[in-house]
């Protein structure tokens, strides 16, 4: 019996020790945020200070990258791993958007059910999983968080919604409702940005002695640009949508530092991964959001729209106020949170994500990323070591050196006509690899984006119509 009993204790003293050992994580995910609309990205206009302190608390990426310009592939990407693409997901799923010759439209847009997430592969290793926010990754019942691989959710099934409570919320489509867990849709009592870090915090609270997942994928600050009177009145040198726009982020950033006030506060900072990043690059028409000193917007493959944001903090293992300088992407996540919380990368099975840590530790030196790519619709685009080939359907590729020229003002296309046929070359074989895209954009929106794209392919004429002085971003160069 006594052998017994000191067999038994052994195994829950190991177990628990185990389960102490494994870290707490939290990834919080902006929208559409401008890559220069941070304090630690450079800006003197945008107030951030608890971003700011992670950022000296952690790891910043200087080349971090999604997997696609617009919100919901890139949302597909990061959450399986995957080239969303090799899954059909090519384009954002937004009922109106879409071309009636497209597979699935309306609620059946989604993340098929066949791709594993970040939360079920967290889930198997014992976490309990959360997720507030903006999902954006089908509003069918079917694609609902709660069926992959969460426990708890508060947010919204769909791609924006009011920051505020909806007045005529009944005539609201469900799927921009906020809705708690599943089917209970609940309209915010107070500002949604501030809302889902209390609702954070509250999980943080009742599972401290678990080791957590929580996803918070903020909707700020996409449009609508809507603040509370006492976020504007905190920037009276500015006015309208960069108002609004410092404003919804001064409230991000408040949020986020709620929360990690909150885990220093619980003593749970030390062995807890923190992320923070955003979806894709800010569509300065939209929200007034400023990429500099990278040309494009959201929606196209200039560094303007591809390149975000991006910190790591884990105080118990990585050295804090760092830079890395290789190229990362999104698709690092899964494999980096799930090896952090002891699992084997070997299981993960056909991903296409790198773990970061023992790149981070310099355990392994070099690139964890030769060769990125991307493809919406006929456009695509590849980076090959600092080399970058972007592919147009309306005009020639262009090849830009991003080690010299992080604007892409400079084509090298025809000074290196074989660099160029080897990268299309091998765009095209990944190409090959791909699923056929389960929806189509529609010809008037695409031909939108590749205009936009133009429109913001110079940094001088971003500071014209956005009235800023050069000096302003010399600092991010």
């Amino acid at each position: 019996m006594k052998k017994i009993l000191f067999i038994l204790t052994t195994f829950l003293f190991l177990h628990n020790s185990y389960a102490q050992k494994q870290p707490n994580i939290v990834f919080l995910f902006a929208d559409d945020a401008g890559y220069a609309d941070f304090g630690f990205q450079g800006s003197t206009v945008m107030k951030t200070p608890n971003l700011d302190k992670l950022a000296k608390k952690g790891v910043k990426f200087t080349q971090a990258y999604v997997t696609d310009a617009t919100c919901g592939p890139s949302r597909a990407g990061l959450i399986t791993g995957k080239y969303q693409q090799r899954f059909g997901y090519g384009e954002i799923n937004v009922p109106g958007y879409m071309s009636d010759n497209s597979k699935f439209l309306g609620d059946d847009m989604g993340l098929p059910l066949d791709q594993v997430t970040m939360a079920d592969y967290l889930k198997k290793l014992g976490y309990v999983n959360a997720m507030y926010g903006k999902w954006h990754l089908g509003d069918a019942d079917r694609f609902h968080p709660l069926k992959r691989g969460f426990d708890e959710f508060y947010g919204f099934r769909g791609g924006a919604r009011n920051y505020f409570a909806y007045e005529n919320f009944k005539n609201v489509h469900h799927d921009n409702k906020m809705e708690r867990d599943f089917g209970n849709f609940e309209e915010p009592d107070g500002y949604a940005t501030d809302v889902f870090a209390d609702k954070a915090i509250s999980f943080i609270e009742r599972n401290q002695d678990k080791p957590f997942f929580i996803y918070l994928a903020f909707n700020a600050v996409h449009t609508p640009m809507q603040a509370t009177q006492e976020d504007l009145d905190r920037f009276p040198d500015l006015t309208g949508k960069r108002k609004e726009l410092a404003a919804m982020t001064w409230a991000l950033d408040r949020a986020s530092g709620k929360i990690l006030d909150k885990l220093k506060e619980l003593g749970l900072d030390e062995n807890t991964i923190v992320v923070f990043s955003n979806d894709n690059g800010g569509p300065t028409d939209k929200n007034a959001s400023i990429n500099l000193p990278l040309s494009g917007t959201k929606s196209n493959h200039l560094e303007g729209g591809l390149r975000v944001p991006f910190l790591i903090s884990w105080p118990k293992h990585l050295k804090g106020n760092t830079a890395y300088n290789y190229p990362v992407s999104t698709l690092d996540l899964l494999p980096t949170f799930y090896a952090a919380g002891g699992g084997d990368v070997s299981d993960l099975k056909d991903i296409d994500g790198v773990n970061l840590i023992p790149f981070l530790k310099v355990e392994i030196k070099g690139r964890p990323h030769e060769t990125l790519y991307w493809k919406k619709e006929a456009r695509g685009a590849i980076r090959e070591g600092d080399y970058k080939l972007i592919r147009f359907p309306d005009r020639p590729a262009e090849l830009y050196d991003l080690s010299k020229d992080i604007a892409e003002q400079n084509d090298l296309a025809s000074k290196y006509p074989e660099q160029v046929r080897n990268m299309y070359k091998k765009l095209f074989e990944w190409e090959l690899t791909l699923e056929r895209p389960m929806w189509m954009l529609k010809q008037e929106f695409e031909k939108y984006d590749i205009d936009r794209m133009d429109r913001y392919r110079s940094p001088e004429l971003v500071e014209k119509e956005m009235h800023l002085p050069v000096t302003r971003t010399k600092k991010l160069d």
